[in-house]
């Protein structure tokens, strides 16, 4: 299709191979090292997949970050990706890692509401702030979380700042690839998934993207950031897969952004 390559990552990244064995590997020695303070497995809706990961501050949390996995909502679970809650665990923060049912099972609509039930969930078991964040498919689903509606009034005001990392925040051109035949979108259900669409949210919100990305993304960044007037942070030397390493740095611009 016309625009495979352009949203092509793995192709364009050396050695990209290596990195989903090395997440998972990592992601596996972490929670064994947390012990009692992981929570792993809590079910938020009735399919297998809709379930969180949640891993416990030491100390008294401030607050709970929740994290949403990418993988063009194709791939990927929640078991990839527990070692990057170090850098906000590490500040007293508790975090969540959300995981969704993918398509072609469900629609990408689904999989935003399933991602709402999910910070819903978490609202409801956790006193205090919630800060959202999410890479690449996820950074989509929590920018849509902002928009009118998604969450009940009481959970979207505990929301105190939202960091979608290189999202995907305009479905339409995704029209022109093949992966549609899994997402099975049309114009108007794109246009809706799209938080480019969206009124521009109260909710403080920083975009992060890495400055070695595709083209593509550094242009969905782009027009989230000017559709929003919300700040963006392009990081230098970073690409699609290590620009999500930052979280695991307490002392990071992200993890203290998500963190006050």
């Amino acid at each position: 299709m016309k625009l495979d390559d352009a949203y092509a990552n793995a192709a364009y990244i050396p050695q990209a191979a290596q990195y989903p064995p090395r997440w998972s590997e990592a992601a596996a020695a972490f929670r064994e090292a947390m012990g009692a303070r992981a929570d792993l497995g809590v079910s938020y809706g009735p399919s297998a997949r809709q379930a969180y990961d949640l891993f416990y501050a030491e100390g008294p949390a401030h607050g709970t970050m929740v994290f949403v996995h990418g993988g063009y909502w194709l791939k990927f679970g929640r078991s990839m990706w527990s070692h990057f809650a170090k850098g906000a665990l590490a500040r007293n923060w508790n975090v969540a890692m959300v995981e969704y049912d993918l398509c072609p099972d469900v629609t990408i609509a689904q999989i935003t509401r399933q991602v709402a039930l999910a910070v819903t969930s978490l609202a409801a078991r956790l006193d205090g702030p919630m800060t959202l964040s999410g890479h690449s498919a996820g950074g989509h689903l929590v920018a849509r979380m902002l928009a009118p509606g998604m969450l009940s009034p009481d959970v979207a005001a505990r929301i105190q700042k939202v960091a979608p990392i290189s999202p995907v925040a305009d479905l339409r051109p995704l029209l022109e690839t093949s992966m549609n035949a899994d997402f099975k979108m049309d114009l108007a259900s794109a246009a809706a998934e799209s938080p480019v669409l969206q009124p521009p949210p109260d909710t403080p919100l920083c975009i992060w993207v890495g400055a070695q990305e595709r083209p593509v993304f550094l242009l969905q960044a782009a027009a989230l950031a000017a559709a929003w007037s919300v700040p963006q942070v392009i990081v230098p030397s970073k690409h699609h897969f290590d620009v999500i390493d930052a979280l695991c740095d307490p002392e990071s611009d992200i993890v203290r952004y998500l963190t006050p």
